[in-house]
């Protein structure tokens, strides 16, 4: 368990902590699918910021650290996708933490492959990590998303199948650059409230998914 002094400092901090689920499933099995684009995403940006994930609490793998003044919690749930909520629920309800400051990162089959998307709340869309993190915060919804998108199945290829197929050689190059660009959204969530700033994100990327689109097409 998390240290009374650890989560006392993180709570009498000038500002609320933030926390990062990033959804996933745990072991080598399930590395570098599209279902796990969660966990990759909470492991680039803490590189990024300089924090560490060597806690293991709540079902979770975790750091913590600040981003600036900004205190920042980390984590990435150990209980398979679809009972994500086990994990994230508890998690908040340690820190004291209102739904406003939670964000959830999570792979989104109708998002084109690479293409983000900040969102404020919302609902599951049959997601089903999204969907029990929801009922363990007892069906509330009003936390904000990063929505990373890894495209639809091609054909008639099996959803699940899908979801757990890693990415192939050039689609892990774009999913690296998005990745990248990710940790850029991150840092925008910590630093701007949901409005402006968070639209023109989503616009640019809208328009980059158009000119990629564009650039490929014969």
């Amino acid at each position: 368990m998390l240290s009374r002094l650890s989560r006392r400092c993180y709570c009498n901090s000038v500002h609320r902590p933030w926390l990062f689920l990033g959804l996933g499933n745990p072991g080598d099995k399930y590395k570098g699918t599209r279902h796990n684009i969660g966990f990759e995403m909470i492991d680039v940006f803490a590189e990024s910021v300089g924090i560490q994930m060597n806690l293991v609490n709540f079902k979770a793998i975790m750091g913590q650290g600040f981003v600036g003044d900004i205190p920042v919690i980390l984590a990435k749930p150990q209980t398979y996708m679809n009972l994500s909520g086990e994990s994230s629920g508890p998690l908040a309800a340690y820190y004291k933490l209102p739904l406003s400051r939670v964000l959830v990162v999570h792979d989104d089959t109708q998002l084109p492959c690479g293409v983000l998307r900040l969102q404020e709340k919302g609902g599951h869309g049959c997601h089903n990590g999204l969907k029990s993190v929801m009922a363990h915060f007892r069906g509330n919804k009003e936390f904000a998303r990063l929505r990373i998108g890894i495209g639809k199945p091609p054909g008639q290829m099996d959803p699940k199948a899908f979801l757990l197929q890693k990415f192939s050689m050039p689609v892990r190059e774009l999913m690296d650059g998005a990745l990248a660009e990710g940790v850029e959204a991150l840092k925008l969530v910590l630093s701007k409230d949901f409005g402006e700033s968070w639209r023109v994100f989503n616009v640019e990327q809208k328009y980059k998914h158009l000119r990629q689109h564009t650039v490929m097409a014969p």
